[in-house]
């Protein structure tokens, strides 16, 4: 197991810096005209230089998107995005007819475990979140990677089930990160998260990131509990909004 002062110096001495990023499966576009951004996205994941980058829409595998793209990874997505000296945790949330995608984390600190849970309200919508534990300055630090429903009384029932999950799963005085696209316009998610601990930085500046190439709301969010918000920055330019239909949200936390 790669460890930080061995293979990849924390840039961050006395921060937390997590990263949110839903990639779109790596590819961008419709029909003939699609095109494979799963190249470009390596070297973006690299770019955020974040401890934690919680990954939304991530192909463990699809037969026929391999079949198409002549340069489609050898390995799994997940595997391919990690920088050199990350480690790369995935659980899959939905299986397809060619293949299966979910939740993905890349950490440079150590993985001490990790876990799934399906947290699917319908049979239209495959969805889970993944569970990592991580040893951060020899201390662990829980990450829950969610990608919540597209229907409103989904995403307040999926809350419930986060929840009573971090009631059973995460010893109460511990830091918590819960990172993802909520897929929420609103605020209702927001304040549900509130009422059992979890926030997020807030600012007179909204970090929108849907869609990305005109980001009108913020549907992708970092909220913890037991570290201190001390900012929220979201990448902009032709470059990020290429390669997804979201763009990338940092936060940044003090250990």
């Amino acid at each position: 197991m790669m460890t930080p002062t061995a293979d990849r110096p924390a840039a961050h001495p006395g921060l937390l810096r997590v990263a949110t990023y839903n990639i779109h499966k790596g590819v961008q576009g419709l029909g003939p005209a699609r095109r494979l951004e799963i190249h470009n996205l390596g070297l973006a994941v690299e770019q955020l230089d974040a401890d934690i980058v919680c990954l939304q829409e991530v192909r463990r595998l699809n037969r026929r998107e391999a079949r198409y793209f002549e340069r489609w990874p050898a390995v799994p997505q997940a595997e391919y995005l990690a920088p050199e000296g990350y480690e790369a945790v995935y659980r899959t949330n939905a299986y397809t007819r060619h293949g299966e995608h979910g939740n993905a984390l890349l950490t440079r600190w150590p993985v001490v475990a990790h876990q799934h849970e399906d947290i699917s309200d319908h049979r239209f919508e495959q969805r889970g979140l993944l569970h990592v534990e991580v040893e951060v300055h020899g201390r662990r630090v829980h990450a829950i990677v969610v990608h919540l429903g597209l229907v409103p009384g989904s995403r307040v029932r999926q809350v419930g089930q986060l929840q009573r999950f971090i009631e059973r799963e995460v010893p109460r005085g511990a830091p918590l990160v819960v990172a993802g696209d909520f897929n929420d316009w609103g605020t209702q998610i927001q304040r549900m998260l509130a009422s059992f601990g979890l926030r997020e930085y807030t600012d007179a500046r909204p970090a929108l990131t849907y869609p990305a190439r005109l980001p009108l709301a913020q549907l992708d969010h970092v909220y913890v509990r037991g570290l201190e918000p001390l900012g929220l920055h979201v990448p902009r330019g032709r470059i990020w909004w290429r390669m997804s239909d979201h763009l990338p949200l940092i936060a940044e936390f003090r250990l």
